[in-house]
C-alpha cells in the first residue's frame, strides 16, 4: 500500500492530504466540494467543464459498470492523452490503464467506489517506459441516485523524469 494515500469521509471540510496537493488537485477538489451542495457527492449532470477550463486537459471520467467490464473510460483530457501515448477513451480501465499494475489502478477505483468519498494518491512510480514518474492522482466518486457511485471524476499530475533520471 502507498503511503500517499489517503481517503476522506464526504462530510469532511479539508482533507489532510490536501495541503500537499498540487494546485491543479486543490483546485478540482474545492470545485467537486462545492458542487456536493450539501449531498455526499455531486452528479455528473452537476459537473460543467465551461466552469473549469484550465483543468479539462488533465480531466478523466470514468463510468462505473454493474458487469466484468467493471470501469470504462468515457472521457479522457488531451495532457492524459499525451502521457499515456494514447486515448483510451471507450476502453476499460483493465484494457487501458496507465500506472505500475492493474490491480492498483482497480484498488483505487475501487475505494472510491465502496467509500463513496475522494481517493487520493502521491505514490512516485515507475511508468511502462522505464522511468520514474512523480505523481498525483485524485478519484472524486459522482452519483445519479445520490447513494451509489456511477462515474468517478479523475485528475492525474504525472511528470515523468528524463530518461537519464
Amino acid at each position: 500500500m502507498h503511503l500517499g494515500m489517503a481517503m476522506v469521509d464526504a462530510d469532511e471540510k479539508q482533507p489532510v492530504w490536501l495541503e500537499r496537493a498540487g494546485e491543479n488537485v486543490r483546485e478540482l477538489y474545492a470545485y467537486w466540494h462545492a458542487k456536493r451542495r450539501g449531498k455526499s457527492m455531486p452528479s455528473r449532470r452537476d459537473i460543467d467543464p465551461i466552469e473549469i477550463p484550465r483543468l479539462l486537459p488533465y480531466l478523466t471520467i470514468v463510468e462505473v459498470m454493474p458487469d466484468s467490464r467493471r470501469y470504462i473510460y468515457r472521457l479522457v483530457g488531451t495532457k492524459e492523452v499525451e502521457i499515456r501515448g494514447s486515448d483510451p477513451t471507450g476502453k476499460t480501465v483493465s484494457e487501458a490503464y496507465y500506472g505500475p499494475s492493474i490491480e492498483e489502478a482497480h484498488m483505487f477505483y475501487d475505494r472510491a467506489v465502496a467509500t463513496a468519498a475522494p481517493v487520493y494518491d502521491d505514490s512516485p512510480w515507475v511508468g511502462p517506459d522505464g522511468r520514474y514518474n512523480d505523481d498525483e492522482m485524485l478519484f472524486l466518486p459522482l452519483s445519479e441516485d445520490g447513494t451509489s457511485v456511477s462515474r468517478i471524476l479523475l485528475i492525474s499530475q504525472c511528470s515523468p523524469t528524463p530518461e537519464f533520471a
